[in-house]
């Protein structure tokens, strides 16, 4: 329910906070294939950000959640040919990911990162 008013100015989604196994692993994940960078450290927590502005939090935990096989989060890159290229790169370096989609208007494909999140990686 609203109260019938907007949210003031401009309202943006900036974090996605995760539960690894690895912390080690993980950043060297998100900083090789969606180039994230580390921010800053509180306890054991590790905060990445990416050129776009967003931060990512890792957090170790050696039981990870179970989530439905429709979950999943993306990364909108510049253009087909970047999709493509990334999916290259990571299909070549071993990580999994699925076939790539190829349509008039988007190009897409899933993987999944080293905690077994599932990723998708578009344009559109």
């Amino acid at each position: 329910m609203t109260n019938g008013r907007k949210p003031a100015g401009r309202m943006d989604l900036n974090h996605l906070h995760l539960h690894v196994r690895n912390l080690d692993r993980a950043q060297r994940f998100y900083e090789s294939y969606f180039r994230f960078r580390e921010r800053v450290r509180h306890g054991d927590i590790l905060f990445l950000r990416n050129t776009s502005g967003f931060d990512l939090a890792l957090a170790p935990n050696p039981t990870l959640f179970s989530f439905p096989e429709w979950f999943h989060f993306g990364f909108r890159l510049g253009s087909a040919r970047a999709v493509r290229k990334l999916h290259s790169r990571m299909n070549s370096e071993g990580v999994k990911v699925h076939d790539i989609e190829e349509h008039s208007d988007y190009v897409t494909f899933r993987c999944m990162d080293s905690d077994g999140y599932a990723i998708e990686v578009y344009w559109e």
